[in-house]
């Protein structure tokens, strides 16, 4: 922890542990994500922050909404009731109000933005880690067994594993088996067990189950390393043809969608125009530097979001 974290631990830290049991899924996307912060110290930096940043931009919209005196541009049309009509029709009270509304829905607006982006973003981190792993696991197992072929044992594997710089999250997951064994003494089995049980991915999960299970059962542990490496290999390569009929079809509709159907707009934009005399087509304008743009990126975030890590 930093010393904020510690700060904002100190003030809160002694109410979060009495309410554990409500955070499960915080608390359980926080060790699958590798966040290192303790839950109390994280959950109590997410409350003090939101609070900060929610008075801060109380402040900041506070301040402009008076000093523009942005109350007084806002004109009601309806009927208000006696009481509040006489109220508000004083320019004063006016700004007090609207100044008062508007640093009280700031607060909470952007209090609340805050505090949610703090719970999300365990859940976020694990995500991409569940990525990598699933993207490197079919290598690391390969490298596995190798090794296994070789006569090294399987507590010496996963350390080396762990020490391998190429493997991405996958060795880090096998970092943690290793630091089960080495620094708190539990056999390869229960190292497992526990990493098993952190894991984001189901892959790995998976993986380190029957691993589990080939050791307790004296089964051959290279055979299902190689069983593994072989299974993994080929749901890669079907996972690999599945993405490319998608991006076929995803091309197939940019095509249709943003180039044939935009430029149909535009055409028939032009000639309306023309016809009608009208001078300043506001249409255009919003399909060449709004929906063509815009869907553009939509399109890319699309297949950046879709495509497998390698």
């Amino acid at each position: 922890m930093n010393s904020y974290q510690r700060f904002c631990f100190n003030l809160l830290g002694k109410q979060i542990k009495l309410r554990r049991e409500q955070y499960t899924e915080l608390r359980n996307n926080l060790l699958s994500a590798r966040i290192k912060t303790p839950f109390e110290a994280y959950l109590s930096t997410a409350i003090i922050t939101a609070v900060i940043v929610g008075l801060v931009m109380a402040v900041i919209i506070g301040m402009i909404t008076f000093f523009l005196q942005v109350p007084t541009m806002i004109k009601y049309g309806g009927t208000l009731p006696g009481f509040l009509e006489d109220v508000f029709s004083n320019p004063t009270n006016q700004m007090i109000f609207g100044t008062a509304f508007a640093v009280i829905v700031s607060l909470f607006i952007f209090g609340g933005i805050t505090y949610i982006i703090f719970l999300f973003y365990p859940n976020v981190v694990a995500g991409e880690r569940r990525r990598n792993i699933d993207a490197t696991l079919p290598y690391a197992i390969n490298y596995i067994t190798a090794m296994s072929t070789a006569g090294i044992t399987p507590a010496e594997i996963f350390r080396l594993l762990a020490e391998s710089t190429i493997y991405g999250e996958s060795a880090v997951e096998a970092r943690y088996v290793s630091r089960e064994i080495d620094i708190f003494g539990k056999d390869l089995i229960d190292s497992l067990r526990i990493t098993s049980t952190i894991t984001p991915s189901l892959r790995m999960k998976e993986f380190l189950q029957g691993a589990m299970a080939s050791i307790s059962s004296g089964g051959n542990l290279t055979d299902y390393f190689r069983t593994k490496a072989n299974q993994y290999a080929l749901e890669n390569r079907q996972q690999q043809k599945i993405f490319l009929e998608t991006l076929g079809l995803i091309a197939e509709s940019y095509v249709t969608a943003l180039v044939a159907g935009t430029l149909f707009l535009i055409i028939l934009q032009s000639i309306m125009s023309m016809l009608s005399g009208q001078k300043d087509p506001i249409f255009l304008y919003v399909i060449i530097y709004g929906i063509i743009p815009f869907g553009s990126v939509m399109f890319v975030i699309l297949i950046s979001s879709m495509t497998p890590e390698v």
